[in-house]
């Protein structure tokens, strides 16, 4: 597959690169400030600001856009996940791209399903306000993929607390939240593992390490 990779500049995406090119992937890594980074050679790069350039062009023979768009912090206004993906989906729109994966977080889903109750009453709502922005920007990421038109073929992975371990066995929940912390590398597999299924299409997972996946 060719494979965009969105946000290619961060902790996530580097990984999201890296291990596409491994698995014999042809990768485009777009990136704000390319030059700043570590991104493979073997990598096409774009620098993109996707966020602040409504405007930009993506390869029209790329088969999938993942992003690993996030802030940097809570203290970060900038709707970045929301004005990066809008912009993203546009770019997909001229280019005939279809396939879209994107980056959210397990506090998002309001319903808490596959959360105990006790989670539910103590951690979630200190975690909700201690990230209130972050996850207000992922909430209306999330908002403007279900308005958007049926032709993006939209997928969510929400992870849950990441860590920078090596990564191992994950789960991947369909339209639920998986308990415990992401190895920030097995969020790049579940990322890439969600864009070759074609079953994936207009599902949200949620994702945590430690447990056998889910078929």
């Amino acid at each position: 597959m060719h494979i965009v990779v969105v946000g290619a500049s961060g902790r996530t995406g580097r990984l999201v690169v890296q291990q596409a090119l491994n698995a014999g992937h042809r990768v485009t890594a777009v990136a704000r400030n390319p030059l700043n980074t570590d991104l493979p050679a073997e990598a096409e790069v774009l620098r993109i600001d996707v966020v602040g350039d409504e405007g930009f062009a993506l390869p029209r023979d790329a088969d999938v856009v993942i992003s690993a768009l996030g802030k940097n912090s809570n203290s970060d206004r900038t709707p970045v996940c929301t004005l990066g993906t809008k912009n993203v989906m546009g770019a997909m729109r001229r280019a005939g791209i279809r396939r879209l994966v994107v980056t959210s977080a397990s506090p998002v889903l309001r319903t808490a399903t596959g959360e105990p109750f006790w989670f539910r009453a103590t951690v979630r709502p200190i975690v909700r306000w201690s990230g209130r922005r972050v996850y207000a920007d992922l909430e209306h990421m999330e908002t403007t993929l279900l308005q958007s038109a049926d032709d993006i073929a939209w997928s969510i992975v929400r992870p849950g607390y990441l860590v920078d371990d090596p990564g191992g066995a994950y789960e991947l929940v369909e339209e639920a939240n998986a308990m415990g912390v992401v190895h920030r590398a097995d969020l790049a597999t579940a990322l890439l593992a969600v864009a070759e299924r074609r079953d994936a299409a207009g599902v949200a997972y949620g994702l945590a390490s430690h447990r056998k996946e889910r078929p």
